[in-house]
């Protein structure tokens, strides 16, 4: 049985390069039910992780697909990705004024059926899954740096472990 919660780990990234790196990391992990936690502050990289992320997974055919346009839902709240292993659903909840907007978003089917990316994940309240990968993003000393931070709850703690074999390898 995988332990409910697991401690922090640290990963630096010292430019752009690296964090597009562990998004393309994380792609190879996920899997149709999971959910991502994307938190720090604004301009921190989380639309450029989880765009890096959804690049790197193949399309519904298997192609690849890293010169795809993918846009931040900063002002449609969502967008949806047909991926493999399952649809993708990229969310920004910054301008979410109540847990219960998200539902109007397809919450629901996307924790049932997709692969959930959600930057301002703290906008769900009770409505944040207890299993889920909490990534944050912190800037670190040069323009460009920052310091991702990885905790894994549920089946997420040997997956963590393996995105950080990934990023160091």
């Amino acid at each position: 049985m995988a332990r409910a919660t697991s401690e922090t780990l640290f990963l630096d990234l010292p430019d752009e390069t690296a964090t597009r790196r562990l998004g393309g990391a994380l792609a190879g992990l996920l899997r149709a039910g999971d959910v991502v936690a994307l938190s720090g502050g604004l301009g921190s990289g989380k639309t450029s992780l989880a765009r890096a992320a959804i690049r790197a997974m193949p399309g519904p055919a298997g192609e690849t697909l890293d010169d795809e346009e993918v846009p931040s839902p900063t002002f449609t709240l969502v967008q949806i990705y047909e991926r493999r292993p399952a649809p993708v659903w990229h969310f920004d909840l910054f301008r979410l004024e109540a847990p219960e907007e998200a539902l109007e978003l397809g919450l629901e089917e996307a924790l049932a059926e997709g692969i959930s990316l959600i930057e301002w994940p703290e906008r769900l309240g009770d409505l944040l899954p207890a299993e889920r990968l909490e990534l944050q993003l912190d800037f670190a000393g040069a323009p460009q740096a920052r310091r991702a931070g990885l905790r894994g709850r549920g089946d997420w703690p040997a997956r963590v472990q393996s995105v950080m074999s990934l990023c160091h390898g």
